[in-house]
């Protein structure tokens, strides 16, 4: 496998041409296009990715260790399908709709800006994990672990507490009323 360091990709088009397999470190990608395109087996540490759109791509067994995703678009990407050894990323102002992170373990994880409509955080463990500013709208929670995770800023959220772990997760007032839905309260 090929060692890249301190590169910075600009502009490329992966869909049809795949990025060469590698050890990726400290690089920077910068509006490429990966989507439904393979970043499969590839390994990123310390990367950043900005203005990238990673749709639909196939990151089996991939592994991303420290990886900054900024402005990038993420539609239907399951991040389950990445190596899940020393997993460790943050997202800033991106869309990952219908993406899907079932049964992951992202305790401490910092989403800024971010959109989730349908999202699936199914069997993830979510602990101390960081909603600042998202869009949760349509978000799947099913026995989540969302311990001290903090919401109070996320908007649209929708789940029911005796179905997740909520203990001690921290949400806003108007925020509070997506805990209720399955109610069906009238509250004014």
């Amino acid at each position: 496998m090929n060692y890249i360091a301190d590169e910075t990709f600009k502009g490329k088009n992966y869909t049809k041409t795949r990025l060469p397999k590698g050890e990726y470190e400290h690089c920077v990608f910068e509006q490429c296009d990966f989507s439904n395109g393979y970043l499969d087996n590839q390994n990123f540490t310390e990367c950043v990715f900005t203005d990238c759109n990673l749709s639909n791509a196939n990151i089996k067994h991939s592994l991303c260790k420290e990886v900054r995703f900024s402005h990038c678009k993420m539609l239907g990407l399951k991040f389950e399908d990445l190596n899940d050894f020393l997993i460790r990323f943050q997202c800033d102002d991106c869309t990952l709709n219908l993406a899907s992170f079932y049964g992951l373990t992202l305790k401490n994880i910092i989403f800024k800006d971010c959109k989730f409509l349908k999202t699936d955080f199914t069997n993830t463990d979510l602990s101390n994990a960081l909603f600042d500013n998202c869009n949760l709208q349509g978000a799947i929670f099913e026995n989540t672990v969302l311990e001290k995770a903090d919401f109070r800023t996320a908007y649209h959220i929708s789940l029911d507490p005796e179905k997740n772990k909520v203990r001690k997760a921290k949400f806003s007032k108007e925020g509070v009323l997506g805990l209720l839905l399955k109610y069906d309260l009238i509250v004014e």
